[in-house]
C-alpha cells in the first residue's frame, strides 16, 4: 500500500467492519457485512456523494433485496427476480496495492459472483473500479456488467451525444436514444440540448424517469453542491450493448438519481468472468450546468483532460 493511501477497518453508519481508503484529499468506504457495496465516496470531512437511505443504514441479513445507497454492481438486462439478487450478506476482502478486493458469495437464485476493486489514487481524487461477474453455472448465461452510482439528491447528471453535423451532408443517423415506458420527454427534470442531456434530480417530484443513450465519449457526470463527479470508462466499437444499445443510463424519482454505465452483452461461458471498469473524479469549486453553455464552459475543459489521461 502506497504510504499515500491509507487502508482501514473502521465502523460507518452501523455497519461494523467496513474498509476506508483515503488519502489527503477524499475517501472512500466499501461495506463488507453486506455487498459488496460503496457506500461512501467525497471530499474528506465533506458530505458524501452518494445517496445513504436511512432506513437501511446497518441492516443486514434481509431476505429481500435493498437499495441501501452507495455503488453497486449488477448484471444487464434488468429482470426481477434475477437482477434483484439480495446482497444482505458479508462478503470477503483483502487488501491490495493502493485498494481492496470484494468478493461477494455465489449468488444462489443465478449461479453468478461478483467482484468488485477499488484502488485510490495516492495523490489525486481519483478512484478505480474493477467490475467482475464471474459464471459459476455449467451452462453460458448472456448478460452485461452493469454498475449503478446512487448519487445524492439535489444534482443535474450530464450525458453526452456524439458529435452533431448538418443536412444534408450527414444523412445517417449516429447514435440512440433509448426510452422507457415512463419516460416522459416534456417532463421539466430534463433539459434537451444540441449536445448534452440534462437530468435534474427534484426530491418534490416522484415520478421516476429514465433514458439510456448509446455515449461513445466514454463519460457521463453528476454535477451537485459545486461539486462535479465524472465518470470515464472505455466504450467497445462495434459491440452490442443491453437495453437497445445503452451505454450510459440515468435514472431520477424523489430520493435519489443513478448514473450508470454498462459494458458489452456477452455469453459468458461456465467459469468465464467479464469485467467492467470504471474510473472515478471528483472536483471543487464546478457550478451546475443548466444547459448547454454551462457544460462547455465548466464541465468539458475538466472531463477533456481526464480522457487523455485515463
Amino acid at each position: 500500500m502506497n504510504s499515500n493511501t491509507k487502508f482501514e477497518i473502521v465502523e460507518y453508519q452501523g455497519w461494523s467492519n467496513c474498509v476506508r481508503l483515503s488519502n489527503e484529499q477524499v475517501d472512500v468506504i466499501i461495506t463488507t457485512q453486506v455487498g459488496p457495496r460503496v457506500i461512501r465516496f467525497g471530499f474528506v470531512n465533506q458530505p458524501n456523494e452518494f445517496k445513504e437511505y436511512s432506513e437501511t443504514l446497518g441492516k443486514t441479513g434481509d431476505e429481500e433485496w435493498n437499495i441501501y445507497g452507495g455503488h453497486r454492481l449488477w448484471h444487464a438486462p434488468e429482470n426481477n427476480p434475477r437482477t434483484y439478487s439480495p446482497d444482505n450478506s458479508s462478503v470477503e476482502f483483502h487488501e491490495i496495492e493502493n485498494g481492496a478486493h470484494f468478493i461477494q458469495s455465489v449468488e444462489e437464485t443465478t449461479g453468478i459472483q461478483k467482484e468488485i476493486e477499488i484502488r485510490l489514487s495516492p495523490d489525486s481524487a481519483k478512484v478505480e473500479v474493477l467490475h467482475r461477474l464471474i459464471n459459476r453455472n455449467l451452462w453460458n448465461i448472456e448478460l452485461a456488467p452493469w454498475a449503478l452510482s446512487v448519487m445524492n439528491v439535489g444534482g443535474t447528471a450530464i450525458i453526452p451525444l456524439p458529435p452533431r453535423g448538418t443536412h444534408p451532408e450527414n444523412l445517417l443517423p449516429t447514435s440512440s436514444l433509448i426510452l422507457w415506458p415512463f419516460t416522459d420527454m416534456s417532463d421539466p427534470r430534463w433539459n434537451w440540448g444540441q449536445k448534452y442531456i440534462l437530468l435534474h434530480q427534484d426530491e418534490s417530484r416522484s415520478t421516476p424517469q429514465k433514458v439510456g443513450v448509446h455515449v461513445r465519449d466514454g463519460w457521463s457526470a453528476y454535477a451537485n453542491n459545486n461539486h462535479l463527479f465524472v465518470k470515464t470508462f472505455e466504450y467497445a466499437e462495434g459491440a452490442t450493448y443491453p437495453d437497445r444499445d445503452s451505454v450510459v443510463e440515468t435514472f431520477t424519482n424523489e430520493g435519489m438519481l443513478e448514473l450508470e454505465t454498462l459494458g458489452p452483452t456477452v455469453s459468458l461461458a461456465p467459469y468465464a468472468t467479464v469485467e467492467h471498469k470504471e474510473t472515478w473524479h471528483l472536483f471543487d469549486g464546478v457550478s451546475t450546468p443548466a444547459n448547454d453553455a454551462d457544460v462547455k464552459a465548466n464541465v468539458l475543459p475538466l472531463v477533456q483532460k481526464l480522457i487523455s489521461k485515463d
